[in-house]
């Protein structure tokens, strides 16, 4: 760890350090902890605080010196945007050694919990009766003020402290409806822009065929917040997501790239989208953004989650092979369909839908798939229950994102010990 840590460029955090106060503590000290604490499973400023003094192999980074979990903590928030950009450099490190060029890429989601309860959330529908009940007791305290003369009143009620607490609490629930509203309004323009393309793409069918289309036609979305449409009070950007092991979390959708080859993130990115579909514009610009001495990724793998025709088109573009099935593979295929020959080719220009189902129906394909689930699903399962990375420690989107970046970088770290040898 210490030494790739001094093989970075740490400007950036270095010339942020005024010449003024007491003496601090060296950057690259600090960086190499944090770095450390992430690989090894120690996330929390007060944890990594107490193993400068426990753990020999912390005492050794911080040279035998202890800083406190503020300190830790306060350089963390403070330089997480730098620190991220180091994930990075770290790749080129990688790169440098010949332990990484880019090729085939499997791309995943996993939810991880926000620092929010779910129970700490507010819907469009329990926001408007709360807001008509306080206001209603605010009508009424303002009775009982004009009356404070002339009529006895609880001796407990202090009205203006009364009148102060609902009018902070109505604040509250103004800006929760606003934010309500406004996901409400993006999520209609996103659905009314599918319905156009859906309209469009059945009658340009029905013209070329010269027949009406088969199956109900698609479905008008209706504007305006839905009853049960909600934010967090703790942190309003992450979002209620259903989980895999059953039932509902408050959390944020982490993105993972990983090479199939040597199990190292090229790419991570968090997002509040519950599902994976709009995911892989980003994870293909972010791939696209890395050093052109890492390689060009040539495929790409993902579940059924992230498949859409037009997601296939933007793989095409960027000229990346996709390999998305269509609907979830049957495990245990029969001997007969494993031992098939390959399937004839599509005939004359295929579309990227056509060329993407036959991919996947060939021997060549399926093998390249299957490398999915022993990568990057092998490297969120580690993270989560060996390093026990379940929940995010920062709230808000832009937070959550570094300390992500955080946990990759620790990821790749450890995996750059074990291709070393």
């Amino acid at each position: 760890m210490v030494e790739i840590v001094d093989q970075l460029d740490l400007s950036q955090v270095v010339n942020a350090y005024a010449g003024t106060g007491s003496r601090p503590y060296h950057p690259a000290m600090l960086v190499a902890l944090l770095f450390y604490g992430y690989a090894t499973g120690v996330f929390s400023s007060r944890k990594l605080a107490q193993a400068s003094h426990d753990a020999i192999a912390f005492r050794y980074i911080c040279a035998n010196t202890h800083p406190d979990h503020r300190t830790i903590a306060d350089f963390r928030k403070r330089f997480l945007n730098e620190l991220a950009g180091l994930f990075t450099q770290v790749l080129l490190i990688a790169q440098a050694m010949g332990l990484v060029k880019l090729g085939t890429v499997s791309l995943d989601g996993t939810k991880v919990k926000a620092n929010a309860s779910k129970r700490k959330a507010l819907s469009w529908e329990h926001a408007n009766r709360l807001e008509e009940q306080l206001k209603g007791e605010v009508e009424e305290l303002m009775r009982l003020a004009e009356q404070a003369d002339n009529a006895a009143r609880p001796e407990a009620l202090d009205i203006p402290q009364e009148l102060k607490r609902r009018g902070q609490r109505l604040e509250v629930i103004a800006a929760a409806k606003a934010e309500i509203a406004a996901r409400a309004q993006a999520r209609f323009e996103a659905e009314q822009a599918e319905y156009e393309r859906k309209v469009a793409a059945r009658e340009a069918r029905a013209e070329r065929t010269g027949r009406k289309p088969g199956g109900k036609p698609p479905k008008a979305p209706t504007p305006g917040p839905g009853a049960k449409d909600q934010v967090s009070l703790t942190d309003a950007e992450s979002r209620i997501m259903p989980t895999a092991g059953g039932g509902f979390e408050q959390a944020y959708n982490a993105q993972a790239g990983v090479d199939t080859e040597t199990h190292l993130i090229v790419e991570q990115h968090v997002t509040d989208h519950t599902n994976d579909k709009q995911e892989v514009v980003t994870a293909l610009a972010r791939l696209e953004a890395l050093p052109e001495v890492l390689g060009e990724v040539e495929a790409l793998l993902a579940d059924t989650g992230y498949h859409s025709a037009a997601n296939l088109d933007h793989c095409e573009a960027a000229g990346v092979e996709p390999y998305i099935p269509e609907a979830r593979q049957c495990h245990n295929p029969p001997l007969a369909e494993r031992l098939a020959d390959d399937p004839p080719a599509p005939e004359g220009q295929p579309t990227p839908a056509e060329a993407n189902a036959h991919r996947l129906r060939t021997r060549a394909g399926k093998a390249r798939y299957a490398k999915r689930k022993a990568t990057v699903e092998t490297v969120f399962g580690i993270i989560k229950h060996v390093l026990g990375f379940r929940q995010f420690l920062l709230r808000g989107l832009k937070a959550v994102q570094g300390e992500w970046a955080l946990v990759c970088l620790g990821w790749n770290l450890k995996r750059l010990f074990a291709l070393r040898g």
